[in-house]
């Protein structure tokens, strides 16, 4: 897998340096030490929120999920649209919505920190 994270590296150029990290059998991908995306099963997803989540559900984009133990879980990641892979500029705007979704968790996790 890689050449494929090599390859996300180049389509998110326009964004900004992108690091990887392999995790739970794929890869995360990484813009300042916060992880913006995820790479499992040969498909990339970007972080969601509330915030952003109305841009991956106007377009029918798939929702990360996993099975555990029997039990279908889901997280805050979605597929990404084919553009980011054509398009540079929509690569990089895709990429800024996702990494803002994680500036914001990463906020709402140090708050929640400070209080306890």
């Amino acid at each position: 897998m890689s050449e494929y994270i090599d390859y996300l590296k180049e389509v998110f150029a326009d964004f900004g340096p992108v690091g990887a990290r392999r995790m739970f059998g794929g890869h995360g991908l990484y813009h300042e030490g916060l992880m913006f995306a995820l790479v499992a099963r040969d498909a990339l997803y970007l972080k969601s929120d509330g915030e952003n989540v109305h841009f991956f559900e106007a377009l029918g984009l798939e929702k990360f999920s996993y099975e555990k133990q029997g039990k279908r879980y889901s997280i805050a990641y979605f597929q990404a649209p084919d553009t980011v892979y054509d398009d540079p500029e929509e690569a990089a705007l895709w990429a800024r919505r996702a990494y803002a979704a994680a500036l914001r968790a990463d906020a709402l996790k140090r708050r929640k920190s400070r209080r306890v």
